[in-house]
This record gives structure tokens, C-alpha cells and sequence, in this order.
């Protein structure tokens, strides 16, 4: 295992870049902790493959550095920096049994063949394959292959850390949760620094500790799933995480806090504070749709709202309300009855109405 660090880390695929546009990774720091469990989450084109090759050696960054243990190992092979690397689809040989397969990179690093047979009937019986070992690899199922190759990267007990990039493109959607809860496993038995690529939240909180949000080629939040939640550090993070995403809207300066229209947002003071030294008119408030409260009734810090229409998801409601130009999404319990057109009243508890000023969170000071 291995701390990997990426120092002022930057890379474009164009040969003279002349602006940031040009950067599939922005300069970042970034650390992956010794034994981690971690995921990297982002929509396609944000620069998650490319961060993920870099680290593993197939990817030379244009700047910055790569570290393991403090090493700088920009120059080393992806075979010197032992990275074992798991891809969207499976990487076996099929003409090889599967015990062939798993044995591989162990007779390649000249383990003693005793040990070879103790750790790939290990592996095997922590993958669920075991009474697949004397099978021929093309004869598998798409996601017993997966599992092999999955396997290749864990047999070896000298990795740096094993990188996953999205590896459940191929399996069955009844299987992947089976799997991600597999993967997690294995991480606590063998505490192995694991790094999991992902566009897919569901799959990022499932099998991470900690999750780092891409967006434009930068990380833009490093942390637990309840932090990306509750605490989003940029606007990306709060429309992505959730389901539906959090409510979002352009606002500008007031004198108790913002408004959009003619409807006065309260801030606290800390947050009207903050705001007063910054010069930006890139100002957002955020809320989720399941913080906001809909009442029959007025109250003191309550909107009129028009209920524009309803989505009955089984276990729970999710409404559209009209204030203003504004729509906004409420979740609300599944026994929720309203009519389309009915005026409702709409409260945002001011510890869940999040400030964002150039899409960045402002937090209060310690």
C-alpha cells in the first residue's frame, strides 16, 4: 500500500495549451491516504480516467508530480509502480483457466508456487469463483469474468494500490450491488488502498469512505457521503448528489440578505456578513429538495407557492412548486395529498439554505 499524492498536478492532451479550457485536469493537490476506500465521482468528460491513468503510469502528466510514500514516481513504468489496474471491461486471457488467470502476476513476479496456489484459491473464494477455477475464462458469464479480472489486481499482496475504473459497465444491474458490497469487503479484509472511478453516486457512496467529486477537471469536494449531502462545496456537488438534485437559484444582494423577484431570502448574520466582502454577482442559495417544509398554513417565514405538479415515486413524493419565475422541488412523505393548482406555503430552515457566491459554498468562520 502506498500514499499516493498528486503534487500541482495538471494535464492536457493539446500540445500547446493556452487556457484553462485546454486542461483535462486543472492544477490540483490531492492526497489518497494509505488504506483508503475511495471513490472518484464525476460526469463523463470531467477528467476522472485521465486523473485515474496518471496515477497508474499510462498517463505522463504535462505538470505537477505523482508521489508514493513522498517517491516521485512520474517517471516509473505502471509495472514499477506495482498499480494493479481494473478497467471497464475485462482484462483476461481467455484461452487460460481461470486458476491460470489469477496465478499470472504472481508466476510473473516469481512467487513460490505453493504461495501462488494458497493466495488464488484465497482470492478465488473471496470473489465467490472458487468452483470456477478449472474452467476455461471464455466459457464465463460477463460478470464472472469481471470478477477474474478483478482478481488479477487483488492476488498480489506488494500493490501500491489497485485502481478501479468503472468496473461494473458490463454487469447486470442485479449484480452490481452484490459486487460493490464484494469490493468493500475485500477492502476490509485486506485493507488495500482502492481508488473507484464512477459517474454513478449510487455506486460511489456504496463502496467509499470518502468520495472526491470531479467537475472541469478539478476536484471540487473531498469527503463522506453525509458532507456531500448536507454540506455541498459547490453548486456541481449539490445538482449531482441527490436525487433529484438541490434546488438551485440566481439571486441578488438585499438588505436582510438576497431576493429573486420581489421574494426576500433571510440570511443569517454570519452569512450577510460573509457576503458583504465580496464583490461578486454570481450569487446562488441552495436547499434540498428535503429540507424544505410545505405547510397548509401560513407562517412567519413562509412563501405562498403554487403546486405545479406531483411525482409519486412509491416510497415518497417529489412536488413542484411555483414562487415566483422559480420552480422548486419538495420531497414530501409518500401518504402526501394535494391538487395541482392548490397554494400551499413553502419554509426554508435557514440551517439547510446554503450561499454560494462564484459556485463555491460560503462557510461560517471558526
Amino acid at each position: 500500500m502506498a500514499e499516493i499524492h498528486l503534487k500541482s498536478l495538471a494535464h492536457s492532451y493539446s500540445k500547446s495549451p493556452s487556457g484553462p479550457e485546454d486542461y483535462a485536469i486543472r492544477q490540483l493537490d490531492h492526497v489518497w491516504h494509505k488504506g483508503g476506500a475511495y471513490a472518484l465521482l464525476g460526469p463523463s468528460g470531467c477528467g476522472k480516467s485521465t486523473m485515474l491513468n496518471i496515477i497508474s503510469g499510462l498517463v505522463q502528466p504535462s505538470e505537477g508530480e505523482v508521489l508514493f510514500d513522498g517517491k516521485r514516481v512520474n517517471a516509473l513504468s505502471p509495472r514499477d509502480r506495482n498499480i494493479a489496474q481494473v478497467f471497464q471491461f475485462p482484462v483476461i486471457y481467455d484461452s487460460m483457466t481461470v486458476y491460470q488467470n489469477l496465478a499470472f502476476p504472481l508466476k510473473n513476479n516469481k512467487v513460490p508456487s505453493a504461495r501462488i496456489k494458497e493466495r488464488v484459491q484465497e482470492i478465488a473464494e473471496v470473489l465467490e469463483i472458487e468452483d470456477k477455477l478449472h474452467k476455461k475464462a471464455k466459457n464465463l458469464t460477463a460478470d464472472e469474468k469481471q470478477k477474474v479480472s478483478m482478481g488479477r489486481g487483488l492476488v498480489r499482496e506488494d500493490v501500491s494500490a489497485i485502481l478501479f475504473d468503472e468496473p461494473l459497465t458490463v454487469i447486470d444491474p442485479q449484480l452490481k450491488w452484490k459486487l460493490r458490497r464484494k469490493l468493500k469487503q475485500i477492502h476490509e479484509q485486506f485493507d488495500i488502498t482502492m481508488v473507484y472511478v464512477t459517474h454513478d453516486q449510487l455506486e460511489a457512496s456504496t463502496f467509499a469512505d470518502k468520495i472526491a467529486v470531479m467537475y472541469d477537471g478539478q476536484i471540487v469536494q473531498f469527503g463522506t457521503p453525509t458532507e456531500l449531502f448536507e454540506q455541498p462545496n459547490h453548486t456541481f456537488v449539490g445538482y449531482f448528489i441527490g436525487s433529484p438534485g438541490m434546488n438551485l437559484i440566481d439571486v441578488e444582494r438585499s438588505a436582510t440578505g438576497v431576493r429573486f423577484g420581489s421574494t426576500e431570502i433571510t440570511l443569517s448574520p454570519w452569512q450577510v456578513e460573509q457576503l458583504a466582502r465580496l464583490n461578486s454577482t454570481n450569487i446562488k442559495i441552495g436547499i434540498r429538495p428535503e429540507f424544505i417544509r410545505l405547510e397548509m398554513k401560513p407562517l412567519d417565514d413562509s412563501y405562498e407557492v403554487e403546486v405545479m405538479d406531483m411525482e409519486d415515486l412509491g416510497t415518497y413524493k417529489i412536488v413542484d412548486v411555483g414562487l415566483e419565475a422559480q420552480t422548486l422541488k419538495v420531497r414530501v412523505d409518500e401518504d402526501f395529498q394535494v391538487a395541482i393548482g392548490s397554494r400551499l406555503h413553502l419554509s426554508m430552515p435557514s440551517q439547510w439554505t446554503m450561499l454560494y457566491v462564484d459556485e463555491f459554498l460560503i462557510q461560517e468562520q471558526s
